[in-house]
């Protein structure tokens, strides 16, 4: 057990962590209270300091545009769909960056075989906009003649009413926009035509050589959404990773075309199947239903503590206020994006917190009822209440931890801000509470037992003595 005077000046340090803690997470306060004293005159402000920590908001709050998408991969080998997903999230993150997107969320999605890519875009709330900033990205394919028979094939087919979705003359290759690094607009020295010269990838590079390798006097087609723009026959095996798009471009379709690569061509297509529109005031109306249902539940938590324990439930209480602070500083710092869920996982989170001190105040009682001294008995407590409080917690961070895994963006905010509130509730209840009951335990107050079992807890640990 820490001496009284450590403890006292950990106290002191605790009570200065949670005061910066809570300029950091709502410096416009601090600000009023220095304009008051005559501080603010000076020109110094806590907002302006502060001002590169915003609290991230979600979508749900702040307003904006969801959509998604459904991504076709049934071309691609089982092997290849995870990275060739992981690489359309990079380039649709990359394009709304592009147009100044503040803080886009996009992730992939999977449900059996059914593969999404999910956007969010905050704070853009014209749909028309929102949709043409993604699907006008390109998807670009190489694709390699087939064989005369399969050919024959397929158009045999397609005669009969079968096989229409498939290209009688060309096969999809590996070979996709995934593996472009930049695109650039050029004329041909003998037409004077515009093109599109391509500057592939180093693994793009070597597809790119064996693929020309594999077809030499053979046409290798450029398709740009599935329509065919060049086809030119392969005279040698092109090695260097550059490439070549040559077709009836005028020189705006081609700067066009070199923009939207740059942006980032898709290396599977997607198509829209939902879109939603949210409203900012919507989001600040359940915002501020949200808080306003968070701080009824801290009055009610607070009054319980006081009523029931008293003297450590005022402590349990500092504590509370302490632990917030920290939390929201986390939230701001790494940061967390704040969607309506999120902030449920951070008000329950607030709940385990009290939970723990509960557990601990519980087992002091018992212990001051067997006639032990003060500290002793919040030794014992502490001691004895660990083990439950660890096993809770830990039960809570897998669940949160599955919950991250497996959810969506907005189950995955929930599971955030519940882990990261049970990781600092467990410093909270074991660290602060315990620092700030050895700061004030002296033997004067030792001996005034009221402020440590209320009357009806009195009845209840005589009534337990008794049997």
């Amino acid at each position: 057990m820490m001496q009284r005077k450590t403890a006292r000046l950990a106290a002191v340090g605790i009570i200065v962590l949670g005061a910066v803690a809570g300029i950091f997470d709502a410096p416009m306060y601090a600000d009023r209270v220095l304009a008051r004293i005559g501080v603010g005159e000076s020109g110094f402000r806590f907002e302006r300091l502060f001002a590169g920590f915003p609290y991230r908001l979600g979508l749900d709050i702040q307003g904006g545009t969801h959509l998604v998408y459904h991504a076709d991969v049934s071309v691609l080998a089982e092997s290849d769909k995870a990275g060739s997903m992981e690489a359309l999230r990079d380039v649709i993150e990359r394009r709304v960056n592009l147009f100044g997107v503040a803080e886009p969320l996009v992730e992939v999605e999977r449900s059996g075989g059914d593969w999404r890519l999910v956007a969010e875009l905050a704070g853009v709330r014209d749909v028309g906009a929102a949709i043409r900033l993604i699907g006008e990205t390109p998807y670009l394919e190489f694709r390699e003649e087939r064989s005369v028979a399969e050919r024959d094939a397929i158009m045999a087919a397609q005669k009969q009413g079968e096989r229409m979705l498939e290209d009688p003359n060309f096969v999809p290759t590996e070979l996709t926009g995934r593996f472009i690094t930049r695109a650039d607009v050029d004329f041909d020295q003998t037409t004077f035509q515009p093109l599109v010269n391509l500057k592939l990838t180093g693994e793009g590079a070597t597809l790119f050589a064996e693929l020309t390798k594999q077809n030499i006097g053979k046409q290798i087609a450029i398709y740009l959404d599935g329509v065919a723009i060049s086809a030119p026959v392969v005279r040698e095996e092109i090695t260097g990773g550059s490439a070549q798009i040559s077709g009836n471009f005028t020189p705006q379709s081609a700067r066009e075309l070199a923009g939207r690569l740059n942006a980032g061509a898709l290396p599977v297509p997607i198509k829209l199947i939902a879109q939603q529109s949210i409203e900012a005031s919507l989001g600040r109306e359940s915002l501020a239903r949200s808080l306003y249902a968070g701080a009824i539940g801290f009055l009610a938590v607070v009054v319980f503590m006081l009523l029931w324990y008293r003297l450590p439930g005022l402590i349990a209480v500092a504590a509370l206020v302490v632990y917030a602070g920290i939390v929201l500083a986390i939230f701001k710092l790494i940061p967390v994006t704040l969607t309506l869920a999120g902030i449920a996982g951070f008000v329950l989170s607030v709940g385990m917190a009290v939970d723990a001190n509960i557990l601990i105040f519980e087992r002091m009682k018992e212990e001051l009822a067997r006639g032990l001294a003060l500290e002793d008995a919040i030794r014992e407590g502490f001691r004895r209440a660990w083990t439950s409080i660890r096993d809770s917690n830990v039960s809570s961070l897998l669940t949160a931890g599955i919950l991250y895994w497996l959810g969506t963006s907005m189950v995955q905010g929930f599971a955030l801000t519940l882990g990261v509130g049970i990781l600092v509730s467990m410093f909270s209840a074991i660290s602060v509470t315990r620092t700030l009951l050895v700061a004030i335990s002296t033997p004067a107050l030792a001996r005034m037992r009221g402020l440590f079992l209320s009357g009806f807890s009195k009845w209840e640990v005589g009534r337990r003595n008794y049997e």
